[in-house]
Protein backbone atom coordinates (compact mmCIF):
# COMPACT_ATOMS: atom_id res chain seq x y z
CA UNK A 1 0.00 0.00 0.00
CA UNK A 2 1.57 3.26 -1.15
CA UNK A 3 1.91 6.22 1.22
CA UNK A 4 -0.89 8.78 1.15
CA UNK A 5 0.38 12.36 0.93
CA UNK A 6 -2.04 15.29 1.06
CA UNK A 7 -1.51 17.87 -1.73
CA UNK A 8 -0.60 20.56 0.81
CA UNK A 9 1.86 18.41 2.75
CA UNK A 10 5.62 18.70 2.12
CA UNK A 11 7.82 15.62 1.86
CA UNK A 12 11.35 16.76 1.05
CA UNK A 13 13.76 14.86 -1.22
CA UNK A 14 15.69 12.26 0.76
CA UNK A 15 12.83 11.48 3.14
CA UNK A 16 11.68 7.85 3.23
CA UNK A 17 8.08 6.78 3.79
CA UNK A 18 7.08 3.20 4.56
CA UNK A 19 4.03 1.47 3.15
CA UNK A 20 0.71 2.81 4.34
CA UNK A 21 2.07 6.08 5.76
CA UNK A 22 -0.42 8.95 5.87
CA UNK A 23 0.90 12.52 5.66
CA UNK A 24 -1.93 14.91 6.38
CA UNK A 25 -2.55 18.47 5.21
CA UNK A 26 0.21 20.92 6.03
CA UNK A 27 2.52 18.35 7.61
CA UNK A 28 6.25 18.52 6.81
CA UNK A 29 8.60 15.55 6.58
CA UNK A 30 12.15 16.81 6.17
CA UNK A 31 15.18 15.40 4.38
CA UNK A 32 16.74 12.52 6.31
CA UNK A 33 13.51 11.44 7.99
CA UNK A 34 12.78 7.70 7.80
CA UNK A 35 9.20 6.69 8.59
CA UNK A 36 8.21 3.05 9.08
CA UNK A 37 5.01 1.44 7.84
CA UNK A 38 1.65 3.03 8.71
CA UNK A 39 3.09 6.11 10.40
CA UNK A 40 0.58 8.97 10.54
CA UNK A 41 1.75 12.58 10.51
CA UNK A 42 -1.11 14.95 11.28
CA UNK A 43 -1.53 18.58 10.16
CA UNK A 44 1.35 20.99 10.78
CA UNK A 45 3.63 18.51 12.49
CA UNK A 46 7.30 18.70 11.47
CA UNK A 47 9.36 15.51 11.42
CA UNK A 48 13.13 15.85 11.04
CA UNK A 49 13.50 19.60 11.47
CA UNK A 50 16.86 21.13 12.33
CA UNK A 51 17.88 20.84 15.99
CA UNK A 52 17.44 23.96 18.09
CA UNK A 53 21.15 24.32 18.77
CA UNK A 54 22.88 27.61 18.01
CA UNK A 55 26.17 26.10 16.86
CA UNK A 56 24.58 23.43 14.66
CA UNK A 57 25.62 23.42 11.00
CA UNK A 58 22.53 22.64 8.86
CA UNK A 59 24.80 21.12 6.22
CA UNK A 60 25.61 18.18 8.53
CA UNK A 61 23.79 15.06 7.32
CA UNK A 62 21.69 13.64 10.16
CA UNK A 63 18.22 12.20 10.43
CA UNK A 64 15.14 11.10 12.32
CA UNK A 65 13.65 7.59 12.49
CA UNK A 66 10.02 6.86 13.39
CA UNK A 67 8.90 3.26 13.92
CA UNK A 68 5.95 1.48 12.36
CA UNK A 69 2.45 2.33 13.54
CA UNK A 70 3.39 5.52 15.36
CA UNK A 71 0.90 8.40 15.32
CA UNK A 72 2.22 11.97 15.30
CA UNK A 73 -0.52 14.48 16.04
CA UNK A 74 -0.93 18.15 15.23
CA UNK A 75 2.00 20.56 15.70
CA UNK A 76 4.38 17.91 17.03
CA UNK A 77 8.05 18.65 16.34
CA UNK A 78 10.74 15.97 16.16
CA UNK A 79 14.22 17.41 15.55
CA UNK A 80 16.97 15.53 13.76
CA UNK A 81 20.25 14.53 15.40
CA UNK A 82 23.23 16.83 15.85
CA UNK A 83 25.80 14.07 15.23
CA UNK A 84 26.91 13.24 11.65
CA UNK A 85 25.14 10.12 10.41
CA UNK A 86 23.09 9.74 13.62
CA UNK A 87 19.34 9.77 14.21
CA UNK A 88 16.81 11.05 16.69
CA UNK A 89 14.55 8.02 17.18
CA UNK A 90 10.93 7.32 18.04
CA UNK A 91 9.93 3.65 18.33
CA UNK A 92 6.99 1.62 17.10
CA UNK A 93 3.32 2.09 18.02
CA UNK A 94 3.88 5.34 19.89
CA UNK A 95 1.38 8.17 20.24
CA UNK A 96 2.79 11.69 20.24
CA UNK A 97 -0.09 13.99 21.11
CA UNK A 98 -0.53 17.55 19.90
CA UNK A 99 2.20 20.14 20.46
CA UNK A 100 4.70 17.74 22.03
CA UNK A 101 8.41 18.12 21.24
CA UNK A 102 11.18 15.55 20.82
CA UNK A 103 14.56 17.27 20.69
CA UNK A 104 17.77 16.24 18.94
CA UNK A 105 19.44 12.90 19.72
CA UNK A 106 16.63 11.73 21.97
CA UNK A 107 15.57 8.07 21.78
CA UNK A 108 11.96 7.15 22.54
CA UNK A 109 11.16 3.44 22.95
CA UNK A 110 8.18 1.40 21.74
CA UNK A 111 4.54 1.75 22.84
CA UNK A 112 5.16 5.12 24.45
CA UNK A 113 2.41 7.70 25.02
CA UNK A 114 3.66 11.28 24.92
CA UNK A 115 0.74 13.48 25.98
CA UNK A 116 -0.05 17.00 24.85
CA UNK A 117 2.66 19.64 25.19
CA UNK A 118 5.31 17.31 26.64
CA UNK A 119 8.82 18.76 26.24
CA UNK A 120 11.68 16.29 25.78
CA UNK A 121 15.09 17.99 25.68
CA UNK A 122 18.11 16.63 23.82
CA UNK A 123 19.87 13.30 24.46
CA UNK A 124 17.05 11.84 26.56
CA UNK A 125 16.39 8.09 26.59
CA UNK A 126 12.78 6.98 27.12
CA UNK A 127 12.17 3.25 27.67
CA UNK A 128 9.33 1.07 26.37
CA UNK A 129 5.71 1.26 27.58
CA UNK A 130 6.18 4.65 29.20
CA UNK A 131 3.42 7.24 29.71
CA UNK A 132 4.47 10.90 29.88
CA UNK A 133 1.72 13.13 31.26
CA UNK A 134 0.59 16.32 29.57
CA UNK A 135 2.75 19.40 29.93
CA UNK A 136 5.58 17.56 31.65
CA UNK A 137 9.14 18.71 30.88
CA UNK A 138 12.41 16.72 30.90
CA UNK A 139 16.02 17.80 31.38
CA UNK A 140 18.58 16.88 28.74
CA UNK A 141 20.46 13.57 29.18
CA UNK A 142 17.89 12.21 31.64
CA UNK A 143 16.64 8.60 31.40
CA UNK A 144 13.11 7.29 31.85
CA UNK A 145 12.95 3.55 32.54
CA UNK A 146 10.56 1.01 31.02
CA UNK A 147 6.98 1.09 32.25
CA UNK A 148 7.30 4.38 34.13
CA UNK A 149 4.34 6.74 34.38
CA UNK A 150 4.81 10.48 34.79
CA UNK A 151 2.07 12.80 36.01
CA UNK A 152 0.99 15.87 34.08
CA UNK A 153 2.97 19.10 34.55
CA UNK A 154 5.86 17.25 36.21
CA UNK A 155 9.38 18.70 36.06
CA UNK A 156 11.91 15.92 35.59
CA UNK A 157 15.61 16.65 36.02
CA UNK A 158 16.77 13.24 37.32
CA UNK A 159 16.67 9.65 36.08
CA UNK A 160 13.36 7.82 36.57
CA UNK A 161 13.68 4.10 37.38
CA UNK A 162 11.56 1.52 35.54
CA UNK A 163 7.98 0.83 36.65
CA UNK A 164 7.60 3.80 38.99
CA UNK A 165 5.00 6.54 39.11
CA UNK A 166 6.32 10.05 39.48
CA UNK A 167 4.88 13.54 39.77
CA UNK A 168 5.69 17.14 40.59
CA UNK A 169 9.47 17.68 40.70
CA UNK A 170 11.19 14.27 40.59
CA UNK A 171 8.88 12.81 43.29
CA UNK A 172 8.44 9.03 43.11
CA UNK A 173 5.02 8.12 44.51
CA UNK A 174 5.06 4.33 44.13
CA UNK A 175 5.04 1.57 41.52
CA UNK A 176 2.95 1.55 38.36
CA UNK A 177 1.20 -1.67 39.37
CA UNK A 178 -1.72 -1.26 36.97
CA UNK A 179 0.65 -0.96 34.03
CA UNK A 180 2.64 -3.99 35.17
CA UNK A 181 -0.47 -6.16 35.42
CA UNK A 182 -1.76 -5.02 32.05
CA UNK A 183 1.51 -6.10 30.45
CA UNK A 184 1.32 -9.54 32.01
CA UNK A 185 3.74 -9.31 34.93
CA UNK A 186 3.30 -12.25 37.30
CA UNK A 187 2.30 -11.88 40.93
CA UNK A 188 5.69 -13.28 41.95
CA UNK A 189 7.50 -10.79 39.75
CA UNK A 190 5.49 -7.88 41.13
CA UNK A 191 6.04 -8.94 44.73
CA UNK A 192 9.77 -9.20 44.16
CA UNK A 193 9.78 -5.78 42.50
CA UNK A 194 7.99 -4.38 45.55
CA UNK A 195 10.76 -5.79 47.74
CA UNK A 196 13.44 -4.19 45.58
CA UNK A 197 11.54 -0.90 45.66
CA UNK A 198 11.27 -0.96 49.47
CA UNK A 199 14.95 -1.80 49.78
CA UNK A 200 16.07 1.07 47.58
CA UNK A 201 13.67 3.72 48.84
CA UNK A 202 13.12 2.80 52.49
CA UNK A 203 16.69 1.96 53.46
CA UNK A 204 19.01 4.75 54.52
CA UNK A 205 22.13 5.14 52.41
CA UNK A 206 23.39 5.76 48.88
CA UNK A 207 20.65 4.58 46.53
CA UNK A 208 23.07 3.39 43.85
CA UNK A 209 25.22 1.45 46.31
CA UNK A 210 22.15 -0.19 47.83
CA UNK A 211 21.02 -1.34 44.38
CA UNK A 212 24.52 -2.58 43.51
CA UNK A 213 24.74 -4.63 46.71
CA UNK A 214 21.28 -6.11 46.09
CA UNK A 215 22.29 -7.25 42.61
CA UNK A 216 25.58 -8.69 43.82
CA UNK A 217 23.79 -10.62 46.55
CA UNK A 218 21.68 -12.49 44.00
CA UNK A 219 18.51 -12.19 46.04
CA UNK A 220 16.39 -10.84 43.20
CA UNK A 221 15.81 -13.22 40.30
CA UNK A 222 12.76 -11.75 38.53
CA UNK A 223 13.13 -9.74 35.34
CA UNK A 224 11.31 -6.68 36.69
CA UNK A 225 13.31 -6.41 39.92
CA UNK A 226 16.60 -6.94 38.12
CA UNK A 227 15.80 -4.32 35.48
CA UNK A 228 14.78 -1.87 38.22
CA UNK A 229 18.05 -2.35 40.11
CA UNK A 230 20.29 -2.46 37.03
CA UNK A 231 18.85 0.84 35.80
CA UNK A 232 19.75 2.52 39.08
CA UNK A 233 23.28 1.10 39.10
CA UNK A 234 23.99 2.02 35.47
CA UNK A 235 23.16 5.70 35.62
CA UNK A 236 25.43 8.68 36.03
CA UNK A 237 22.80 11.28 36.88
CA UNK A 238 20.92 11.46 40.14
CA UNK A 239 17.96 9.14 40.69
CA UNK A 240 14.48 10.48 41.37
CA UNK A 241 13.71 10.19 45.07
CA UNK A 242 10.59 9.11 46.91
CA UNK A 243 8.05 11.24 48.67
CA UNK A 244 7.92 11.04 52.45
CA UNK A 245 8.56 7.47 53.59
CA UNK A 246 5.33 7.37 55.60
CA UNK A 247 3.28 8.20 52.49
CA UNK A 248 4.98 5.50 50.45
CA UNK A 249 4.52 2.88 53.15
CA UNK A 250 0.82 3.71 53.39
CA UNK A 251 0.36 3.35 49.62
CA UNK A 252 2.39 0.16 49.52
CA UNK A 253 0.19 -1.40 52.18
CA UNK A 254 -3.02 -0.43 50.35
Amino acid sequence: MKPSIHPTAIVEPGAELGEGCVIHAGAIVRTGAVLGERVQVHPYAVVGGDPQVLKFDPAVRTGTRVGAGTVIREYVTINRSTEPGAFTEVGTNCLLMACSHVAHDTVVGNNVVVANAVLLAGHIVVGNNVVLGGGSAYHQFSRIGDGAMVGGLSRITLDIPPYVMIAERNEVSGLNLVGLRRRGATREGINELKEAFRLVYFKTGNIREIAREALAGGTFKGAEAQKFLEFIVAGKRGIARARRKADLEAEDAA
